[in-house]
């Protein structure tokens, strides 16, 4: 890794995730620095080891794409916590942690006994986070939730695509992503807190209500209006034109916010249906939407979108080609900001994944860790936190407490 210091370098973080959310958050703590430490069970591991893992197209070396993709910068215990002398030992490791973070389902910490309460009695400052499809309290906190579920009860999946009658979800998981990003800031802020109360807390994420914040100000228009919004598909409720368009090979979009972009649209579409001059006023064209919208859409029919790109560029107009994930990841932008990185896997070799977006002046040359292997770490964890011998181990390794890599 850098020889340059990373912002939370010295944290170490006990990371008892599994599948997407919980997973995500601890790569990006990981990606910051953290000594990041995977619990998972000995055996099978955690679950998303197994997802894909001997897909011919989305695996590699036997690693399936969403282990591969979240666990980079990862360590690996393998740690039986149903088992007592397991569990004494996960209160050894927090006793040394700073963080522990998880995705379980509402009631498992507190059945597990390594919820908050229980594991303050061990260390006053640790920092517990939990992520959760809708928290830990209310009338329907313990309901099961994935992604899907999240984005339909948090009214996102009403205003996406083209129908009210065939509510759409977004392309990516955002429900998952976005119950990890929050518990990000939440954990970050518990640690800055603990810095000046010398005590820790607890993090309460909900996938429900970070669905809640993200829709910010399409959610204050309707208490506001009392209207429900119905879905647009690409295009916006107040400007125009603000769309995605076809041309004669890929669709592009073009985003002109605000008024000071129709006349140079309309030195670029040079069509009589456009010209009258009360379409300068972004209200007249929101009215007439329909109708200009159909006018653009038949010009740029007329070229590819290499050439009408070019055009819109030349106006400072913003506009882009709407790319395919090829695309998307091979885009030069893409690659000159390091964002599609080279990640070893532990057996030899290579798998190009999602880099780091989060890009700090005093970190350069960012390199990534291979994702472990399942115990890969265990021995190196126990010695080194806990000071366990090597016979110690073994012992343990035998009665299955532990998993070591053989």
């Amino acid at each position: 890794m850098n020889a340059v210091k990373k912002p939370l370098q010295g944290i170490k973080v006990l990371d008892l995730t599994h599948m997407l959310s919980g997973p995500y958050g601890g790569m990006i703590l990981a990606d910051l620095g953290c000594e990041v430490v995977k619990i998972e069970p000995p055996v099978k591991g955690e679950a998303t080891r197994r997802l894909l893992e001997n897909d011919p197209a989305y695996s590699f070396n036997g690693m399936g794409a969403y282990f591969y993709t979240l666990n980079r910068n990862k360590k690996s215990l393998a740690l039986d916590l149903k088992n007592l002398e397991g569990l004494k030992i996960f209160y050894g490791l927090v006793r040394k942690a700073d963080v522990v973070i998880s995705n379980f389902s509402a009631g498992v910490t507190a059945k597990l006994k390594i919820d908050f309460k229980e594991l303050q009695k061990i260390n006053p400052k640790i920092i517990t986070c939990t992520v959760s499809g809708f928290g830990e309290s209310g009338p329907n906190y313990q309901r099961p939730a994935f992604d899907q579920i999240a984005q339909a009860l948090g009214g996102g999946m009403s205003i996406t695509g083209l129908s009210a009658s065939e509510p759409m979800r977004a392309g990516i998981p955002i429900g998952d992503l976005g119950g990890g990003m929050f518990a990000v800031m939440g954990i970050q802020a518990a640690i800055i807190s603990r810095a000046v109360s010398g005590v820790g807390q607890h993090v309460d994420i909900s996938m429900l209500d970070c669905q809640i914040s993200m829709l910010n100000y399409m959610a204050t228009m309707q208490t506001m209006s009392g209207v429900v919004p119905a879905p647009i598909g690409n295009s916006h409720f107040v400007h125009m034109p603000y769309n995605s368009f076809a041309t004669k090979d890929y669709p592009i979009v073009i985003a002109a916010v605000g008024d000071q972009f129709w006349p140079r649209l309309l030195k670029i579409f040079n069509n009589p249906e456009l010209q009258d001059p009360k379409y300068s006023a972004t209200l007249e064209r929101q009215k007439d939407k329909v109708k200009l919208e159909k006018v653009i859409q038949s010009e740029l029919l007329n070229q590819n979108s290499d050439y009408w790109l070019k055009k819109l560029e030349a106006e400072s107009v913003p506009c882009a080609r709407v790319n395919n994930l090829e695309q998307a990841i091979n885009d030069e932008q893409i690659n000159y900001r390091n964002m599609m990185v080279d990640v070893p896997h532990p057996n030899g070799g290579s798998a190009k994944i999602p880099g780091n977006p989060i890009k700090l002046s005093s970190v350069e040359n960012e390199e990534f860790l291979a994702p472990p292997l399942l115990g890969e770490h265990t021995k190196a964890v126990l010695m080194d936190w806990l000071g366990f011998s090597e016979e110690e181990l073994k012992a343990m390794d035998d009665l299955k407490i532990i998993e070591m890599l053989k």
